[in-house]
């Protein structure tokens, strides 16, 4: 029985952890491309117009949201679910059945965007030249449902290696036409449009991928067993029962990050939102590895729960939190403490002066990252309130903190408002979680790698604080981090024999690797 509880535990860490890495891999590509997007963007308009750029994106975010109708993780739960359980008919009737819904939900949402922008950009934030770039917005949310539902599909199917292809696709294709377009003199707007055909590009590669590959693993049902219109109306009113929780979870995820734009646009100049803009996404860095690692988790979880498996829901549950720690906590330090050399060599000079808001932003994201694994645990269980209810108390509070430290401390109050709401939503959901769970969670693991983090910023502390500070630090403070984890015994032997499994797979680095594993072995706990 034991044997079997460690087969299961080191196999559902095998599965989060190829899940987590391909997805990983697939928010490095679009977060990637979305710094080239934005730095490439930020040298060619200037603060102001990447000021304009800068309050365009949250709206894209909220419009592409409501279009999807917070489906897409719907249909990852879903599909995985009866996957599962062997019931192929109702997993391929969720996806196409969502697919009709949320293209009809694109149009609409898409004409509100078009219609309402001038009234947005001229009466509420008083900038006129915001107009045309919202006006843009429209382009993008029918493409972007079409890809969100394949996505959700392919989540849903494990096969995060497609998700990966399109979001290259999608980087690929703006990236190229956005910057053809500014350049041609679209300005902020052309910079939006180039977005839009990112996502029809990508929306164009995930019909054809999923013809072509996945077509097989969701038969087409017989005659008989072919949903009426009925049918579907009923089976979108059951998905939307789970979906609109994620909605507003999801709009009230969005305010969190981007109240502090709207109160910075609405209060100050524009260029302050375009210092603000380049913080933000280098801040969110660390949410490349949260945001894997929940997209990985929450089918997982739901596999876990359908099977009954609750040493399995276990293994999923602290290793995710464990595997956001590990990689995020160092990363976050090391971001305060250059935060400087990092907006230089990003954004250029111009954008230095977002630099004390980087340094307090990213403490915030790091506070996130927690949430946002807990809230992928909480709502693969069956509990998409909870979340919900949690970040809308965090976006009342971060709304407050804003209106009230903008006036008074510009960006870094807006930065300050962020991170104090995070905190908090961050402390609500990790304790909700646990104790649905009921799951004690492992704090001599979380102390050890809190503590090789600290000893890794002190490290880095030592290095001027300009560009070839930041590029020499970064390979000693990954030493440094890595012995100190090592010397703290914080791999576990479950981490050695997941190490073991790649040693004969690296041609001639293999002797030197598993000297390496043989060393971690050595100082490792159970």
């Amino acid at each position: 029985m034991e044997n079997a509880e460690e087969s299961s535990g080191t196999n559902g860490t095998k599965k989060l952890l190829k899940g987590s890495l391909l997805i990983i891999i697939s928010n490095f590509i679009l977060r990637i491309g979305g710094y080239i997007y934005r730095m490439i963007m930020a040298r060619l308009l200037g603060p102001i117009g990447y000021g304009l750029l800068g309050v365009t994106l949250p709206f894209q975010g909220i419009f592409q949201i409501l279009a999807a109708g917070g489906l897409p993780p719907a249909i990852a739960k879903y599909v995985s679910q009866h996957k599962a359980l062997g019931e192929d008919v109702l997993a391929r009737q969720i996806l196409f059945t969502t697919m009709k819904f949320m293209v009809l939900l694109g149009i609409f949402f898409s004409m509100v965007m078009f219609f309402s922008s001038d009234y947005i950009a001229i009466n509420i934030f008083k900038k006129p030249l915001a107009a045309l770039p919202l006006k843009a917005v429209a382009l993008i949310t029918p493409f972007s449902v079409i890809v969100g539902a394949f996505r959700g599909a392919f989540q849903g199917l494990y096969r995060m290696e497609y998700v990966v292809a399109t979001r290259l696709v999608e980087q690929v294709f703006m990236i190229t036409f956005a910057t053809i377009l500014v350049i041609i003199g679209f300005y902020a707007a052309g910079a939006v449009i180039g977005t839009a055909i990112g996502f029809a590009g990508s929306a164009i590669s995930g019909a054809l991928i999923f013809k072509k590959f996945l077509w097989k693993e969701l038969p087409k049902p017989a005659p008989e067993d072919a949903f009426s219109f009925r049918e579907e109306i009923d089976l979108i009113i059951h998905l939307l029962k789970f979906s609109i929780p994620v909605i507003i979870t999801a709009l009230a995820e969005m305010a969190i990050y981007d109240i502090s734009v709207f109160v910075l646009f609405k209060l100050m100049a524009t260029e302050f939102t375009g210092y603000y803009a380049s913080a933000d996404p280098i801040a969110r860095l660390p949410l490349v590895i949260s945001t894997s690692v929940a997209t990985a988790v929450l089918p997982a979880a739901s596999e876990a729960l359908a099977l009954r498996n609750k040493e399995l829901l276990k293994t999923y549950v602290v290793e995710s939190y464990r595997l956001v720690i590990l990689t995020v906590l160092p990363m976050c330090v090391g971001i305060l403490v250059f935060a400087k050399p990092i907006l230089e060599l990003l954004f250029s000079t111009e954008y230095v002066a977002a630099a004390g808001a980087l340094s307090i932003l990213v403490i915030g994201m790091s506070f996130y990252t927690l949430f946002a694994v807990s809230s992928s645990i909480i709502q693969g269980i069956g509990y998409p309130k909870d979340p919900m209810y949690i970040l809308i108390i965090g976006t009342i509070i971060n709304l407050i903190l804003n209106i009230i430290l903008v006036p008074f401390f510009g960006l870094e109050g807006a930065a300050l408002a962020t991170t104090i709401a995070t905190f908090i939503i961050m402390v609500l959901m990790v304790w909700r979680t646990f104790k649905v769970t009921e799951i004690t969670p492992p704090y001599k693991a979380f102390l050890k790698i809190i503590i090789a983090s600290i000893i890794m910023g002190l490290s880095v502390c030592l290095f001027p604080q300009n560009i070839w500070g930041l590029i020499i630090a970064i390979p000693i403070a990954t030493v440094v981090y890595a012995l100190s984890f090592l010397l703290l015994k914080g791999f576990t032997k479950k981490d050695v024999k997941i190490f073991r499994k790649f040693e004969n797979k690296l041609g001639p680095l293999t002797g030197i690797y598993s000297k390496i594993i043989d060393i971690i072995d050595k100082y490792s706990c159970e």
